[in-house]
């Protein structure tokens, strides 16, 4: 089932015209002068409501979810993350880089650590924490989602942070594993942007490893019960 934010997760949701971060308020009104058929606007979550694998991102991309209203489409980004998806059964249909594709997930939802487009998509450490209660509102109604996937450092800083855990504790890295006191499990990755893909930081083959490794995680978790809280 693929979904815009419907119930529970869409009173999870900022508002379109959220004013929390007033750089990314001038941003967006900027973008809507000079784009007004862009979405322009907090994205929302995408995915399956039932997931078991949540993926955290960082923030939309300017002329990828920022344009399109869909995390990770529309820009190069997006191209691994769905194929990967789809290689491992969390994926199915088509993606053309649209919101009127008819890709849907699997098993596995989207979630941003910054719901708005920052600047040089660099938010700062008030603009994340000014997010954070978006994200602990998600992950606080995903009641299957035992395993999740940090999509760069900033996106690892902020899941843990939610999920109670500690961050020096959980240091970040590539492949990284973490066992949070929920019981869940963070699995960390770089992030799929097209500067890590042209330089080599990430591969193909490292990116495929993560999602290996959180269907290994998820099949080791069966049977455990399912954790009842998350942290702000």
């Amino acid at each position: 089932m693929t979904y815009f934010a419907p119930s529970p997760i869409i009173a999870t949701e900022p508002p379109r015209d959220c004013p929390r971060c007033p750089r990314l308020v001038t941003l967006r009104d900027e973008l809507r002068a000079q784009h007004p058929d862009w979405w322009n606007a907090p994205v929302n979550a995408f995915g399956d409501p039932a997931a078991w694998l949540a993926i955290v991102g960082l923030a939309p991309g300017k002329h990828g979810a920022n344009r399109t209203g869909r995390p990770f489409t529309g820009d190069y980004s997006g191209d691994l993350l769905f194929s990967t998806l789809r290689r491992y059964g969390l994926a199915r249909g088509s993606y053309a880089g649209t919101p009127e594709d008819d890709l849907a997930l699997d098993g596995a939802i989207i979630i941003n650590a910054v719901k708005c487009l920052p600047p040089a998509n660099k938010p700062t450490p008030e603009e994340i924490r000014n997010c954070r209660p978006f994200l602990a509102g998600q992950a606080g109604v995903l009641p299957h989602a035992r395993v999740f996937v940090a999509l760069g450092q900033i996106a690892h800083q902020s899941i843990v942070k939610v999920l109670g855990g500690r961050l020096p504790k959980a240091k970040f890295g590539h492949l990284a594993e973490h066992r949070l006191p929920d019981g869940r499990v963070l699995i960390d990755s770089y992030h799929c942007s097209r500067y890590n893909q042209n330089t080599g930081r990430l591969t193909t083959a490292m990116f495929e490893a993560v999602f290996a490794r959180a269907l290994a995680v998820r099949d080791g978790l069966a049977g455990e019960a399912v954790p009842a809280t998350v942290s702000e």
